[in-house]
């Protein structure tokens, strides 16, 4: 059987070697003898990929458009479930596939028609490292007079070398910079809640304006819906038989209690203490509770953002591979690994030095959030609608990685099903301006006062167009090739369990 799932070594240097501990695998298939991991972990990765200080200026959007301290919580709240829902589902793929996102997605759009989907993806990983390195330079080099070139170049290097080690190396970092900065946004928090942290209502506190509300309500959605890509990449070596719901509620729990924390937290900055920088405001508030716990926890704030950048590297490595091979195949490696992620390094550092306001790169993400929603919605729609009520989470492996297999090269259903719902955005779109262009749709413009319905439209129908372009599938056709691809893959499961015990 010549497909990716048997090109990787499973072979590794010993343990004691730093070398020896940089990730063999990208975009193959993880056999069942390597597959490790608990729930748990899951949530403290997402808690943590949330915790970090980018996430505070969505908690800015509500007020700057009127609404008051508590509507923006309440919709922020609201939004960050809402989004957070679509991605838990997607965290039940990574132990059934074995693979990651964007290899999966195949099934759906074709051996070659995934270029689709991941060019949405692969901007909104750039999209994220750009701005997190202009936060990261400008924020410190405000906060503690840091040489903001400098800052730039070492956040490359750390995010990229983090990503070169990989999915261990990710959980590992993530869950000891939880462990440590938990404490300090906690105490921060507290002091809020009793009054102890300044801060002032203003004269004119706002109140409920529908349009601010629904703007907050999807910036905090679309937040979380751009992780949908990510998540199977960091289940993919937890074991078959782990519980869908258990790693549904971790991801959850985890991805949405962090965001709905500190988003109130940038509601409540904006709001009582007038800031417009998630950095200085949590060193301003820190340092008044008790000097210098601010200043500790800004700086523990951007190391967590500048671990979130090596997980946007990871996955812009992953979805850049899949590109390739989805039309030269490639036999994976760390040298793919490295060569690759160093590549996206230097494009994203290049891109960020060249962005001087750390404020302008923020509005131009946050606004930028609404087009990765536009174009990341139908295809997180058509993916799920597939997994859990098309096929059930039975799927032949081997042949997705065969551009000839019962997957096709161009998945008709899922592409029209993608353009199509994309399509029926378009008349509901309220595009804010991103390089100076801007769009408003004809239906916002007369019916619903400039509220953006667009991203739910293009949910629904490709959701449903795909559902109802599959009822021409033949699923009892696949099960022969279901079982084949079961049959290869227990094949290289005892494979990789001689080439471990080999190495050991």
């Amino acid at each position: 059987m010549a497909t990716q799932a048997s090109t990787t070594t499973t072979a590794r240097e010993p343990d004691g070697a730093l070398l020896g501990q940089i990730e063999v695998h990208s975009i193959d298939w993880i056999p069942d003898p390597e597959r490790h991991g608990k729930v748990w972990q899951q949530t403290m990765l997402w808690f943590l990929g949330n915790f970090q200080y980018f996430t505070i200026p969505i908690g800015f959007v509500g007020p700057s458009l009127g609404l008051s301290l508590g509507w923006s919580i309440l919709a922020g709240t609201l939004g960050i479930g809402f989004g957070t829902l679509f991605m838990a589902f997607h965290a039940t793929q990574g132990p059934v596939f074995g693979l990651p996102q964007m290899i999966q997605t195949r099934a759906q759009l074709g051996y070659r028609g995934v270029v689709v989907a991941l060019f949405a993806v692969l901007f909104t990983y750039m999209a994220f490292n750009v701005a997190d390195q202009v936060l990261m330079s400008t924020g410190l080099h405000g906060a503690f007079g840091w040489n903001a070139n400098l800052v730039a170049a070492a956040t490359a290097v750390l995010a990229a070398l983090l990503a070169i080690f990989g999915y261990d190396w990710v959980h590992r970092v993530f869950r000891f910079l939880l462990v440590i900065s938990f404490p300090c946004y906690a105490i921060i928090s507290i002091a809020i809640l009793i009054g102890h942290a300044g801060g002032a209502a203003p004269h004119h506190s706002g109140g409920f304006v529908f349009a601010a509300f629904m703007a907050q309500f999807s910036v905090a959605a679309a937040y979380n819906i751009t992780y949908a890509p990510y998540v199977s990449d960091y289940s993919r070596y937890m074991p078959r038989q782990t519980s869908p719901r258990g790693i549904i509620t971790a991801v959850f729990f985890g991805a949405s209690g962090s965001a709905v924390w500190l988003i109130a937290l940038g509601a409540w900055l904006a709001t009582r203490l007038n800031v417009s920088d998630g950095l200085v405001g949590l060193q301003l508030v820190g340092d008044k509770v008790a000097a210098p716990l601010g200043s500790i926890t800004a700086v523990l704030s951007a190391t967590a953002l500048l671990a979130t950048m090596g997980m946007n590297a990871y996955g812009g490595m992953l979805t850049v591979l899949t590109g390739i091979d989805s039309f030269k195949k490639i036999k994976t490696s760390r040298a793919w690994r490295a060569i690759t992620i160093l590549g996206l390094a230097v494009l994203w550092y290049l891109i960020g030095i060249s962005i001087s306001n750390s404020t302008s790169a923020v509005l131009a993400v946050l606004d930028s959030l609404t087009l990765m929603l536009y174009l990341l919605v139908p295809w997180t729609a058509l993916n799920l609608v597939d997994f859990f009520f098309v096929r059930h989470g039975h799927y032949a492996i081997t042949d997705i990685f065969r551009p000839n297999g019962l997957y096709g090269a161009w998945g008709w259903r899922g592409l029209t099903a993608y353009f199509v719902g994309f399509a029926c955005e378009i008349p509901f779109m309220v595009l804010p301006s991103i390089g100076g262009f801007t769009f408003t749709g004809p239906i916002p413009a007369h019916l619903t006062n400039g509220v953006d319905y667009s991203w739910v439209v293009g949910l629904l129908v490709s959701g449903l167009v795909y559902l109802l372009l599959s009822r021409s599938l033949d699923l009892t056709a696949e099960q022969s090739a279901i079982e084949a691809s079961e049959r290869d893959l227990r094949a290289l499961d005892v494979a990789a369990e001689a080439a471990a015990d080999e190495a050991r």
